[in-house]
């Protein structure tokens, strides 16, 4: 039966009640503390030494938990998929094989679909490393090594649906992939390999190359063409500036729209007036291999809107704000 107020809890009561749930749960990982021991770093050791993936497994809230950490690990250098496991007495157990490490979360140490694993990994000689909240229990006392995730209450006032369990298994988990991860050297490069679709994969991924204007969308014109010329090409390509060209597509300078300010304020002609006259000369460039989260800091610092892109100094494309916030880097 649920029961239904009459009346609505104050505010009071309600903001009460949040502040002790997260008290709770803030308290139950702070006693984590003390618990990554040496025992803590035999469960990394276990991980690293192991030939396969560490199959992440659970039931109920704790499959949840599992769920997560399995990501959190695969997504941080070490290879891990989740096993549901209840699916696994059904099948699904052929996904371990020899060389993998089992990740067994369970907030009683009892769940029955999980011990019923327990004699196929140890046919298997895989090692499993329990997540637990009885150091009492058949898994721990079963397990390769037991992490202890005990809590000495839950957020729940009714201390019965799992919330600071779960919440401490969850952090005894991150502790366990933060920790490999520091140990396998992983960087953030490594990190936006494994998330190419992220904001920050495309920030470490995305070359000026691969998202710069190319061939005849790149503005340029020769240093003799006229500054109508070169106006005229500013228009068509839409970048405000044109790169003024050799023959041989070495950049010589480039003409903004700040640089067509000045030249009228000069009274220049122009019909007579070549680009070589009016250019700006050793502009700012960046390379085609750089991050395009770089060009956007050089667009930035020196408030500009568009780069060209050089190969040494030759010309080989353009690259604007816009482009780049097509592309996603911010």
């Amino acid at each position: 039966m649920i029961t239904r107020f009459m009346h609505s809890p104050s505010h009071k009561v309600l903001i009460a009640a949040g502040r002790r749930a997260i008290a709770i749960e803030a308290g139950a990982i702070a006693a984590l503390q003390d618990r990554i021991d040496s025992t803590f770093a035999r469960a990394c050791d276990i991980c690293l030494a192991a030939g396969g993936r560490v199959v992440v497994s659970g039931l109920g809230k704790s499959g949840h938990i599992a769920n997560k950490i399995a990501a959190t690990l695969a997504s941080t250098g070490t290879p891990a998929f989740f096993l549901h496991a209840a699916e696994a007495s059904h099948g699904d157990l052929g996904m371990v094989t020899a060389g993998d490490v089992v990740l067994a979360v369970s907030r009683s140490g009892e769940t029955r679909e999980l011990l019923a694993l327990l004699p196929h990994l140890s046919r298997l000689a895989v090692p499993v490393i329990a997540v637990t909240g009885n150091c009492a229990s058949t898994l721990a006392r079963s397990a390769t090594v037991h992490l202890d995730a005990s809590v000495t209450e839950e957020a729940c006032p009714l201390n019965l649906a799992p919330t600071a369990s779960t919440t401490a298994a969850l952090a005894m988990g991150d502790a366990l992939a933060t920790a490999l991860l520091e140990a396998r050297g992983f960087s953030s490069e490594d990190f936006a390999r494994s998330h190419p679709g992220g904001a920050l994969g495309r920030k470490l991924l995305l070359h000026v190359g691969d998202i710069m204007r190319r061939g005849a969308d790149i503005p340029r014109v020769a240093a003799t063409a006229t500054l109508a010329a070169g106006l005229l090409e500013m228009t068509r390509k839409g970048l405000g500036l044109t790169a003024i060209v050799s023959g041989d597509d070495m950049l010589m300078g480039v003409f903004t729209d700040g640089d067509l300010r000045r030249a009228l304020d000069g009274a220049v002609n122009l019909a007579d007036t070549t680009m070589e006259v009016v250019m700006t000369r050793n502009p700012r460039t960046v390379a085609p291999t750089q991050l395009a989260a770089e060009a956007v800091n050089s667009m930035q610092e020196h408030q500009i809107t568009a780069l060209l892109v050089v190969d040494g100094a030759r010309l080989v494309g353009a690259l604007n704000i816009h482009d780049v916030l097509r592309a996603g880097v911010v």
